[in-house]
């Protein structure tokens, strides 16, 4: 969800929502799929999926009102655009995967650690929270600005940069909070400082444990908030257990099919068009 709304905000700052004739705007799902095509020409993996919120509200709604309060109504020119795109993955072959009460986030984790012994798994997103799924096998692909520029997290680059492992990062994100999901965390306690902890205490557990030791100020802040720095550390976890039905034989990728390709003529999504005519795909693409 979080690549179709910034597919969404890449043209529509400049009112181009791409309507085709239908009065269907189409200008977030052409740019999520440029992105999801462009990843699988320069990941080429054997096996896809896309994972989606269901909703607005989650199992994290229920523990703190406040939880992704603070966001605005999707634009109208956005919301047809929701069904649209799983129409056009689905159309694509790709499985679309989401479960009532969680995350999209909640999906992927779930998936990823449960193959991850069997296979290696690469996550695409635009979002720093996933970065506490990286583990054995599973890389997580940050977006850069543009199309198919992505750094790259294993393990070891995690820790090379945070000084930390990626299941500590939970407890870094339950410090300082996140204005974007709108849970506190600590107040006063931001992102180096929360890192900091971690790296010298390695848990919130073994912090709480030491508080003698923390500057006056950071102890005060930290025992003035702890039922929600408890709070956010629950709300920061990616659930890794959420109950999906799902076969890995459903997600084997295939090649474009003159269907697929009638489909998205008719939708009139042009972008889609050229950018296949430029892919690997292009002989299918031009012969349709």
């Amino acid at each position: 969800m979080a690549l179709l709304f910034r597919a969404f905000y890449a043209t529509s700052v400049t009112g181009q929502y791409m309507i085709n004739s239908k009065g269907m705007p189409t200008n977030a799902v052409q740019g999520f799929m440029r992105h999801l095509l462009t990843a699988l020409e320069e990941m080429n993996p054997t096996h896809a999926v896309v994972c989606w919120d269901m909703g607005s509200k989650t199992f994290r709604n229920e523990k703190f009102e406040g939880y992704k309060a603070n966001r605005d109504a999707p634009p109208v020119e956005l919301i047809p655009q929701f069904d649209l795109v799983k129409e056009v993955v689905t159309a694509f072959d790709i499985p679309n995967i989401g479960v009532v009460g969680f995350e999209a986030d909640d999906c992927i984790g779930t998936l990823a650690k449960s193959m991850q012994n069997d296979l290696q798994v690469s996550i695409l997103t635009g979002d720093k929270d996933l970065l506490q799924l990286v583990d054995h096998q599973i890389h997580v692909n940050i977006i850069q600005k543009g199309f198919g520029n992505y750094k790259t997290y294993s393990n070891d680059i995690f820790y090379e940069e945070y000084g930390i492992s990626p299941s500590q990062f939970i407890d870094v994100k339950a410090l300082m909070g996140d204005t974007s999901d709108g849970y506190p965390g600590v107040k006063g306690i931001g992102e180096k400082t929360a890192l900091k902890l971690i790296q010298q205490y390695g848990s919130i557990n073994e912090l709480l444990s030491n508080l003698h030791q923390l500057t006056p100020s950071q102890r005060k802040k930290i025992e003035e908030d702890l039922d929600m720095l408890h709070m956010s550390r629950e709300l920061a976890e990616i659930r890794c257990d959420v109950p999906i039905t799902f076969r890995i034989e459903e997600s084997v990728l295939t090649d474009i099919t003159p269907a697929f390709l009638t489909y998205i003529d008719e939708l009139e999504l042009k972008s889609i068009r050229r950018h296949l005519i430029g892919s690997k795909w292009s002989n299918l693409a031009r012969q349709a």
